[in-house]
């Protein structure tokens, strides 16, 4: 049983800086961080595969966001740049039994309980 909590949301201006982290207990493997605005679907943001080498971001978030996890502390973080009003969401932290990172919402089989990330203009 792989359990996961997400912290570090909150209020920023348009052009700050947040940094989520997601403590992991039990085994994980590839791991990746998915966003949730009002009324949208659940949409990936970025993906770290289980040694934290390989990575994979959202067309929308690259050169901003930067994932990485820290093995030895069971952790992951995505250190989110350059925040804009369009990154507003609940930000959710999520892993597989995949050793590649992976995209596909279907393909996550834990969840975090999510940390809402608020960006004003």
């Amino acid at each position: 049983q792989v359990q996961l909590v997400e912290s570090g949301g909150g209020l920023v201006q348009a052009g700050g800086s947040l940094r989520l982290s997601c403590a992991a207990s039990g085994r994980t493997f590839s791991m990746g961080w998915f966003r949730q605005a009002p009324g949208k679907e659940r949409e990936f943001v970025a993906a770290i595969n289980r040694s934290g080498a390989g990575t994979i971001y959202a067309d929308s978030v690259k050169g901003r966001f930067t994932i990485s996890r820290d093995n030895a502390k069971s952790t992951m973080d995505l250190q989110m740049n350059s925040l804009e009003p369009e990154d507003t969401a609940v930000y959710y932290c999520a892993a597989t039994r995949s050793l590649a990172a992976v995209v596909t919402i279907r393909s996550y089989d834990y969840w975090g309980q999510g940390t809402q990330v608020t960006v004003s203009s």
